[in-house]
């Protein structure tokens, strides 16, 4: 539903706002984080008294901004304020506004060094992959999944829009087709692990005949036979925490674990940074150092040291 605010610009308001979300921002993921900001902080300009977009100042956003950091984190909030200050950019240059009432607005301060997203040891995941029973093509699609994001370092979001055809023989070896943020392509030859693991699931549900089809697919209800629709994001979500409470680990993992997992796993037995960020796709090694969780063996054994 379109927010008061901007119907009450009139009609050129109303398609420039509608343009932003769907001409502006491409990834699906973005649009949505977007969309959500947008909503939240025009219905609180509605509910503090503000008439139009036209009339949103500066003080209405620093005032909106100052209750997010109350609510979310700091990255969180830096988003969020990102998403305000571009939908505005957007409503000047189309001429709905004279200026942008979000650019002299600072957001929250926030550096880091490593990232949040639980990391397994190696052995865990190795526990995990092994866990799973693959006589089901729920099993095997599962483990392939899984294997593919430890091996290939790649985002849900890239595994979970590859096609059959993704997956495919180069220099004699098993090779996948990746399509990361901005439509970046990225192909990189299998873990033999992650190879094994990916024939059984193509031949085991014969998929190898659906080139053309998602690779990971949902299941038919009560068949237990992969369907045709990609699998959704938040279904990968609930099935690595089912697939991860069976095998009895206690780590609250999340779809990101696995990339962190390969990465750190990758660095612990002698892989440079800068391969490492080639292999993730990422433009900086600055990114990749996020995801490198060997600094907590060293904090465990030092932890240990203190001895009362």
């Amino acid at each position: 539903m379109m927010p008061a605010l901007i119907t009450s610009a009139g009609d050129r308001a109303s398609i420039r706002f509608l343009e932003f979300f769907t001409s502006a921002i491409r990834n699906p993921h973005t649009r949505r984080a977007y969309a959500r900001a947008a909503g939240d902080f025009l219905s609180w300009c509605a509910s503090a008294g503000v008439t139009s977009i036209t009339a949103v100042q500066p003080l209405h956003v620093a005032a909106w901004i100052e209750l997010q950091t109350q609510a979310h984190a700091a990255p969180t909030v830096k988003q969020r304020l990102a998403a305000i200050r571009h939908l505005f950019d957007w409503l000047v240059t189309g001429q709905i506004m004279p200026h942008n009432p979000a650019a002299s607005v600072r957001g929250p301060s926030h550096t880091t060094k490593q990232g949040k997203t639980p990391v397994l040891e190696a052995s865990e995941a190795r526990q995990l992959l092994d866990s799973i029973d693959v006589s089901t093509p729920i099993g095997l699609r599962d483990r392939a999944l899984i294997a593919l994001m430890v091996f290939s370092f790649a985002r849900i979001g890239a595994a979970l829009a590859m096609r059959v055809e993704d997956v495919y023989m180069q220099q004699r070896r098993l090779w996948v087709r990746l399509r990361e943020k901005g439509g970046k392509a990225h192909a990189m030859p299998c873990h033999h692990t992650l190879e094994a693991y990916l024939h059984a699931y193509l031949e085991g549900t014969g998929l190898v005949a659906e080139p053309k089809g998602p690779l990971f697919r949902t299941i038919r209800r009560g068949t237990g036979e992969l369907g045709d629709t990609p699998l959704p994001q938040a279904n990968a979500y609930a099935m690595v925490r089912r697939r991860a409470l069976a095998a009895g680990i206690a780590t609250a993992i999340g779809n990101h674990t696995f990339r962190a997992t390969g990465i750190t796993a990758y660095l612990k037995n002698g892989g440079t940074l800068e391969n490492a960020a080639a292999m993730a796709n990422h433009a900086s090694t600055r990114t990749t150092q996020l995801y490198d969780r060997r600094g907590d063996d060293v904090s465990l054994d030092e932890v240990e040291r203190i001895r009362v």
